[in-house]
Formats: C-alpha cells, sequence, structure tokens
C-alpha cells in the first residue's frame, strides 16, 4: 500500500525483491494516490504498474476526509483480495489508514521503517503520532537502524510481534538509481557559482512564520556569498509558493524551479555541495551520497544521522542557518567531516532481508 512519492521509492525495491519470488509470493501493489502526480512519476522509474489504484487525491483534502476516504476504500479492496500480509511504510496517511483497515479486516500488517521517534506529539504533524498509533496494528516491525529497533522493544507490544533489524529500503532505492540509470543531465537550472546549495521545505510545522525565517536566511546566504547558489524545488502547495517566491524570486543565484522527479532529484543531491531540507527521507538520502545535511526543523525522528555527523539540526532561526551554511562553504575540515561520514541508515540490502525474514515467517517450508 503506497500513496506518496517517498512511500513509493522505500517499497519500491522490496516489491521488486518480492517479484524475484514468483513460486512463494504474489505480491500486488495498491496505491491510494494521496499524492497524485509525484507518485505517478516514480512508477516508471522501478518498472511498476499498480495492480489496485484508488485515486483518492482532491483539492485542499483535509486530514480527516482523505483518512476516511482512504480507509473506506482500503477496507474494500482488503475484503476482496483477502491478503495474507498488508506492507506498509514509514508514517504517512495512507500507512496509517492501511494499517488499521488491515485490523479492522484482520489482516496482519507489516511496517517498513518502524520505530522512528521523536518524543514530541505534534513534531512533526500528523507523523509523529500516526507512526506510534501503526505500532500496535502491525505485527512485522522492520526497524532501518538499532535506536528505532530499540525504541520498539522498550515499547510494550503484543506478543506476536516481530522486531528485526533490516536497514531502510530508501538507501537500496538511491542506489539504484543512481548506478543502474545513472544522475541524468538536466537543464533545471543555469549553473553560475562554485557551490550549489540544494533546498527543500514544505512541512507543515514549518508553514508561516518558520518558513519565511528560512527564507530570509537563503537570501542573506546568497547575498553574502558570491561563490555559492541555491536551488530550490518549490511544492505546490500555495502556503510554501506564496512565501518563497516573494521573498526569494528575482535573485540571480536562487533559482526556485518546478517539483522534479526522483530521477531527477537525484541528480540535483549528486550535483549539490550540501543540502538544506526540513524532510526527513533526504536525511537517509544524503548521506548514501557523501551530501551534508543541515536540517530545518527542532527535532527529528532520524537522530542516527545526527549522531553519525551526516546531518546537523539547525532548526529554522535565520542566523542559525546562515552560520552553519557559511561554516560549510568556509570550512573544509568540517565539511569533509560530514560528508565523509558513513550512513547510518544501511548498507543497500534491507529489501533483501524484508523478503527474507517474510519468507521465514509466512512461506511453509522457507527455513
Amino acid at each position: 500500500m503506497v500513496g506518496t512519492r517517498p512511500e513509493l521509492i522505500k517499497l519500491a525495491m522490496v516489491v521488486r525483491e518480492l517479484g524475484r519470488h514468483p513460486d512463494e509470493f504474489d505480491s500486488r501493489l495498491c496505491v491510494t494516490a494521496q499524492h497524485r502526480e509525484m507518485l505517478d512519476q516514480m512508477l516508471p522509474v522501478f518498472d511498476l504498474r499498480p495492480d489496485y489504484d484508488l485515486d483518492l487525491m482532491r483539492p485542499d483534502q483535509s486530514l480527516e476526509g482523505v483518512t476516511a476516504a482512504l480507509l473506506v476504500a482500503i477496507t474494500k479492496v482488503l475484503r476482496t483480495d483477502r491478503p495474507d500480509l498488508v506492507l506498509v511504510v514509514g508514517d504517512t496517511t495512507t500507512a496509517f489508514a492501511a494499517a488499521l483497515a488491515a485490523f479492522y479486516t484482520q489482516v496482519p500488517v507489516g511496517h517498513v521503517e518502524a520505530g522512528l521517534r521523536t518524543h514530541e506529539r505534534f513534531s512533526p504533524f500528523p507523523e509523529e503520532l500516526l507512526r506510534r498509533m501503526m505500532t500496535p496494528l502491525s505485527t512485522f516491525h522492520f526497524a532501518p537502524t538499532r535506536m528505532a529497533a530499540e525504541n520498539l522493544r522498550i515499547e510494550r507490544m503484543y506478543d506476536d510481534a516481530h522486531v528485526s533489524m533490516t536497514g531502510n529500503p530508501v538507501v537500496d532505492a538511491i542506489r539504484y538509481i543512481v548506478e543502474r540509470r545513472g544522475t541524468q543531465a538536466t537543464n533545471l537550472y543555469e549553473r553560475r557559482a562554485k557551490h550549489m546549495l540544494l533546498v527543500t521545505a514544505h512541512r507543515r510545522e514549518n508553514l508561516g512564520e518558520p518558513l519565511e525565517r528560512i527564507c530570509r536566511a537563503l537570501r542573506k546566504l546568497a547575498d553574502r556569498n558570491e561563490d555559492v547558489e541555491i536551488v530550490y524545488p518549490v511544492h505546490r502547495n500555495p502556503n510554501v509558493l506564496g512565501p518563497v517566491t516573494s521573498l526569494l524570486g528575482g535573485h540571480p543565484r536562487i533559482h526556485l524551479i518546478e517539483p522534479v522527479d526522483y530521477v531527477q532529484f537525484a541528480y540535483l543531491m549528486a550535483e549539490s555541495y550540501f543540502i538544506l531540507t526540513d524532510s526527513g527521507g533526504i536525511q537517509e538520502e544524503a548521506p548514501v551520497l557523501a551530501k551534508p545535511v543541515l536540517v530545518l526543523r527542532e527535532v527529528t525522528e532520524r537522530p542516527e544521522a545526527i549522531e553519525a555527523g551526516t546531518a546537523l539540526l539547525v532548526g529554522t532561526d535565520e542566523e542559525t542557518i546562515v552560520r552553519e551554511a557559511e561554516r560549510l562553504v568556509r570550512d573544509e575540515k568540517h565539511y569533509a567531516s560530514m560528508a565523509r561520514a558513513v550512513s547510518p541508515f544501511g548498507d543497500g540490502h534491507a529489501s533483501e532481508r524484508i523478503v527474507r525474514i517474510l519468507r521465514e515467517r509466512l512461506v511453509p517450508d522457507a527455513r
């Protein structure tokens, strides 16, 4: 079950690995299209075609509206297909609704990327509480790191729960894109400076004044450093597009570009000097490409990246962002220490581990 681009990226390699065992698994891909356009961009990248397309995205959809629609539509699919297991990933509304629908129809749930925690109820919102509520709904918990697995073990779960540390299949995916499909040269922007900084910022908790502070920091960074240019694929949400365009538009070394597909984004990550983001997934992907990350959030559910030295939590304070970005630009030793740190999120074989565990647990005589 997938609804967004990040979900598909993280489950794609698991789906492909399941497809390598057709005598043991009949896997079916259901997309909810919680995010329609960005999801559709990814399907051909991994040579996937959905068996079910619920097409549920609506303009200005509310959390409660999309949750209700997802729950009803997914339950119908499960009552029709009666699967032996539902696989979900991460902490989206699609993942939570699918896990709840599976519980209502008494179908076991496998949760990929389980155990992430900030221990802050509303940060990120609504993801932190959704992933917490998914834990008791799930039977198989595929934790990306030792810390995530430990989070699950110290929480009270049911006796049939199975916790495994597998790594994150997003590492498998980014390696697949870069190694097999290559970093495709594009004409997304005109290169004008030595250091290209890649930016993504659109989380709910950063809308309003936090996003405006981020934008002011980015403009100051470009104004003060002629060897820096900024590439920012801007989310189409009016609450993002409006302030970003107003505060950053018109600068010769700030490129506000349309949202790009994942292959193009992988190219941008590979070409960047470092990345500023409020995304969770990029904190996992960038270290695979040896790119330092400044995290534009107050807390992160991926503290492993902070501890490993691949990422630095800078929040949304204007001066902090500028100071830490300029330090990366100016201090070669500091930059090297972050760029050379080892990714804590896996070795590119998470999908194989997940499928192996499912074979051992679900397929008769597979042991």
